[in-house]
């Protein structure tokens, strides 16, 4: 009826956060609050560097690569 296996149905209906899915969730939410208060100017590398002092252990490659998976525009700056 939705035209995936039955078994791909139920594998993703019993599925558990794994930890690294945690992890991603909990930075992307710190990443779009930066995001906000900066009023949209922070970028990856100053996101990652803030995210560096609270804490989190993160690289700037995936900061980049979850700013790409969420909601979090850029302002582009015109000269």
């Amino acid at each position: 009826m939705l035209g995936i296996p039955r078994s791909t149905y139920y594998q993703r209906l019993n599925h558990k956060e794994s930890s690294r899915e945690r992890e991603n969730r909990e930075i992307t939410q710190r990443i779009i609050s930066i995001h906000q208060e900066s009023k949209q100017r922070y970028g990856a590398p100053k996101i990652h560097h803030l995210l560096k002092q609270e804490g989190f252990q993160v690289s700037l490659k995936r900061v980049q690569r979850l700013m790409k998976k969420s909601p979090t525009p850029s302002m582009r700056h015109e000269n």
